[in-house]
């Protein structure tokens, strides 16, 4: 079974930086592309940024310049770096990865649990 767990939400002032982190574990043959997507009370899930096995990143136009996604292939884990937050980048944030399991025909997504992000004064 594949999981992914998140870590590294929290509250933080404006101006300040968080890192989160996502790692894939389980039975898996392969991780393709892996993102980062939020949601804020009241808003529909939006995508934040996204990183494919090989290839540009993708960001949102909202943290272009503030975060930045990247990834560890050794350790199937994929991080979001975000400085100089504001407080609308509030929201919970959730890791998403396409893979394929050890035992599975073709690759499937996955949703982290969500890790909560806070930024207030």
């Amino acid at each position: 079974q594949v999981q992914l767990v998140e870590s590294g939400g929290g509250l933080v002032q404006p101006g300040g930086s968080l890192r989160l982190s996502c790692a894939a574990s389980g039975s898996i043959f392969d991780i393709y592309g892996m993102g980062w997507y939020r949601q804020a009370p009241g808003k529909q899930r939006e995508l934040v940024a996204f990183i494919p096995s090989s290839g540009n990143t993708n960001y949102a136009d909202s943290v272009k310049g503030r975060f930045t996604i990247s990834r560890d292939n050794a350790k199937n884990t994929v991080y979001l770096q975000m400085n100089s937050l504001r407080p609308e980048d509030t929201a919970v944030y959730y890791c998403n990865a396409l893979i394929r399991g050890r035992y599975e025909p073709r690759p499937l997504q996955y949703w982290g649990q969500g890790t909560q992000v806070t930024v207030s004064s």
